[in-house]
């Protein structure tokens, strides 16, 4: 059975997402302020947090900020409708999706489901993949590493999803809708900003251009390209 933690202030909702998410395998606890959300969320208990931003005592930013202090549990996150800063600070700071409030609770259901299938292939013992490297970047999709040189990069499961899939493909653009399909498991929408906003927190985790040159490229109207790079930049 797999436990799911839901922090958030709003009773009716909570009884919805019950109703919508109990069974099939999974159990639902419940926190209704930030204080005690983030202290269950640490117990380790749980294989996904579902984590609103507006909470008393402590928002959910910052019970996200501690919490990927010592977890990476994944989390999804709760946003304000057409408040696009909630869901670029959440993506920063490491949450692994969001969804806008007021949702279709079946949208909710198949990210839930989205992320719990990502998070347990990323535990598959038995993957055959070998270590993948481009310029200073190495990524061993086994043990779940990132290295630039000899420093390891703290990534969230869906930026080490979407980085396993730039390198895999190094010197060739991925569309965009291969990019939500291989690592969000959802089909593309024009309206969905999910996937630039970790190209934007992988850019910011992965460090400095190297001579000049950027590391993942924006490819107009078609996706994103990880560069061939020497530590030359060539």
């Amino acid at each position: 059975m797999r436990r799911i933690l839901i922090i958030d202030d709003d009773a009716e909702l909570g009884e919805l997402l019950a109703e919508y998410l109990a069974g099939d395998r999974l159990l639902l606890d419940f926190a209704y302020d930030g204080t005690s959300g983030l202290t269950r969320a640490l117990s380790g208990n749980y294989a996904l947090v579902i984590l609103d931003v507006m909470l008393p005592g402590m928002n959910g930013f910052e019970v996200l900020r501690q919490l990927r202090g010592h977890s990476q549990t994944p989390v999804l996150m709760l946003t304000a409708r057409g408040d696009d800063v909630d869901r670029i600070v959440g993506l920063e700071i490491g949450a692994d999706d969001y969804l806008p409030k007021p949702f279709n609770p079946r949208e909710l259901v198949a990210r839930v489901n989205a992320i719990l299938r990502r998070s347990q292939s990323a535990h598959e013992p038995s993957s055959p993949l070998e270590t993948i490297s481009a310029g200073d970047v190495e990524l061993d999709p086994r043990a779940r590493v990132v290295r630039r040189g000899s420093e390891l990069i703290d990534l969230t499961t869906a930026e080490f999803d979407l980085l396993r899939v730039l390198l895999q493909s190094a010197g060739q653009v991925v569309p965009r809708e291969q990019l939500f399909q291989d690592v969000l498991g959802r089909e593309f929408s024009v309206f969905d900003r999910s996937i630039d906003n970790h190209i934007s927190s992988l850019r910011r985790k992965l460090g400095p251009r190297i001579n000049g040159v950027e590391r993942i490229k924006s490819v107009r109207n078609i996706g994103y390209q990880y560069a061939i790079l020497s530590e030359k930049g060539e």
